[in-house]
């Protein structure tokens, strides 16, 4: 994947925080995953050595490199219940290999840290991810993400919303 482009990079914060650029450099490590042609190993070595703490478009990337390495792994391991829960949460007739790669990617690490990451508060993944995909995306892919990322958090940490459980299924 490129590097954020101009305008993209205009609307981050020059001052990410090291788990908001991890889990950026996470998304897009996984776009690049899905795209093929190179292993988890590979990626993960050239973000490492190439773009984390490094300057791109303006700004560095200084990640916190155990997180955004727990998280691409943590997809790539648990991706078939990963997307079954995004499949649960997407209209009939509708899957996840039919959204687009970038959102597919932010849904898929925030579902990972939702299932994966309980000392992070779910409100925190939802805000987190949420902004993450207002990075790439405008209102139609935001709502999207938004939506099943939230409905996601509240069935999966129901405790932390005050739900019941499996009260926030597929809408």
């Amino acid at each position: 994947m490129t590097a954020l482009g101009g305008e993209r990079a205009r609307r981050l914060s020059p001052t990410l925080t090291r788990r908001r650029a991890a889990r950026l450099a996470a998304v897009q490590a996984l776009y690049q995953l899905a795209l093929g042609g190179e292993s988890e190993a590979t990626v993960l070595h050239q973000f490492a050595e190439h773009r984390l703490g490094r300057e791109q478009d303006g700004m560095v990337l200084d990640a916190e490199v155990a997180f955004f390495t727990a998280l691409v792994r943590g997809v790539g391991l648990r991706r078939a219940e990963i997307d079954a829960q995004i499949d649960s949460q997407l209209k009939t007739g509708r899957e996840t290999g039919r959204l687009e790669v970038v959102l597919l990617a932010i849904i898929e690490a925030a579902v990972y840290e939702l299932l994966a990451c309980i000392d992070v508060p779910a409100k925190v993944v939802v805000a987190e991810y949420v902004a993450i995909a207002a990075d790439f995306f405008v209102e139609n892919e935001v709502g999207l993400a938004n939506g099943i990322i939230d409905r996601l958090a509240r069935r999966l940490r129901a405790s932390e919303f005050g739900d019941e459980p499996g009260a926030h299924g597929s809408e």
